[in-house]
């Protein structure tokens, strides 16, 4: 991969200590892990090494602990997971760094996995504080990050270690890294980008940086309603942020000025209560009842969203069309996504998305696996959507 150190330029790792920083930030539910997608995208990068002979040695965090070690953000069980996902043993140290670290590497043998405890019980992590970073890399020669999701935090573990051992792109930060080039860095053309989510003022950024890169910009959800009002529509009791019209018709300038269509919903679903299954019509945006609210984009939206999927040869996506998690207002999103898979089947279509809600809803559309890739990073998605440096992938660069 062009520009960046990848595991193919490490060489020999047999015998090599190889501080491996992953993302095991995984959702638990009642004790136990509800999705292993995380550890299931590291699965490469581990197996690569362990067959090389590398002592592959994991940094991760987990959660958000306050006062140092709490058994509660602990990754310990977190081993046994991804133990069976790889099918070898995965030995676990009770610390990153100290005796207890280093005495777990000492034993370890070619090819050997070692899981480090929780990064974040030291505060020297999110610090970035330099004799932190030397107290990790003192366990290593060589370092190895495949933690996107975690690329835009210049935290010891992301950031600090890149400077003081030879450092690369694992399997996974490889493959996302490539995705993004082709979404955004240097896509096929036409582009076209979907944009939803509740509201306008949590994505600023990236609807001014995408509206200078992309042809065309579908904008849904609740921040469609911002828009809408900004352009003098009566949304009713829709969610709506109607402090931020002049941002929305300034973006729209800014659209403009670039060559970017901006596509905003011409019919609506709208409801008088927010709950799945509530009485719901489907109305032309100029007809949106004033005791009603907009809780997804209608039909003919739908159509025209899918007119745009037909023009582009790239597509990038992040947020949902509507209220997904509440049926029927699910629609929209699901036909929109089911539509750019079946694109992305035939081979016409490059489809890269993430974020948060967007995995959660591509997943629910049955569409996920058909497009060419869906990023599990939430924050470092966002802010390179926005146009931003993100530190841990900096480092990286050859």
């Amino acid at each position: 991969m062009a520009g960046f150190r990848t595991l193919d330029d490490i060489g020999n790792a047999k015998g090599k200590r190889v501080l491996v920083r992953v993302d095991l930030n995984v959702p638990v539910s009642d004790g136990k892990i509800s999705d292993f997608t995380r550890i299931e995208r590291i699965m490469p990068t581990l197996t690569e090494l362990s067959d090389k002979g590398a002592k592959v040695i994991l940094l991760a965090h987990f959660g958000r602990p306050k006062d140092g070690p709490d058994p509660v953000f602990s990754l310990d069980p977190v081993a046994n997971a991804v133990s069976a996902m790889i099918g070898r043993p995965v030995a676990f140290a009770a610390d990153c760094v100290g005796k207890e670290a280093a005495d777990a590497v000492s034993a370890m043998k070619d090819g050997d996995i070692l899981l480090l405890e929780n990064t974040r019980f030291h505060k020297g992590e999110e610090k970035n504080d330099p004799a932190f970073a030397k107290a990790l890399a003192a366990n290593g020669d060589i370092y190895v990050n495949d933690a996107f999701s975690a690329a835009h935090r210049a935290h010891a573990s992301t950031e600090g270690l890149a400077h003081l051992l030879p450092a690369y792109a694992g399997r996974t930060m490889e493959a996302e890294l490539q995705a993004l080039e082709k979404g955004l860095g240097n896509p096929a053309r036409p582009v076209v980008a979907i944009v939803g989510g509740a509201k306008v003022s949590s994505k600023l950024d990236l609807l001014m940086n995408l509206v200078k890169k992309v042809d065309a910009l579908v904008i849904g959800g609740g921040m469609a309603n911002t828009f809408l009002a900004a352009r003098g529509e009566s949304v009713g009791k829709s969610l709506c942020e109607h402090d931020l019209a002049p941002t929305a018709r300034q973006i729209m300038i800014e659209a403009a000025s670039a060559g970017c269509a901006i596509i905003l919903p011409s019919d609506g679903v709208v409801a008088r209560e927010f709950k799945a299954g509530a009485a719901n019509e489907t109305v032309a945006i100029d007809a949106v009842p004033v005791d009603a609210m907009i809780l997804d984009v209608g039909p003919k939206t739908v159509e025209t969203v899918n007119q745009w999927i037909d023009r582009a040869a790239t597509l990038v996506w992040n947020g949902p069309l509507g209220a997904f998690e509440i049926e029927p207002f699910d629609a929209a999103t699901v036909a929109a996504a089911k539509h750019a898979a079946e694109r992305t089947r035939e081979g016409k279509l490059i489809s890269v998305a993430g974020g948060g809600d967007t995995v959660s809803a591509l997943n629910h559309a049955g569409a996920a696996d058909d497009f060419t890739y869906v990023s599990t990073a939430g924050g470092a998605f966002l802010e390179w959507m926005e146009g931003k440096d993100l530190p841990g992938v900096d480092v990286l660069k050859a």
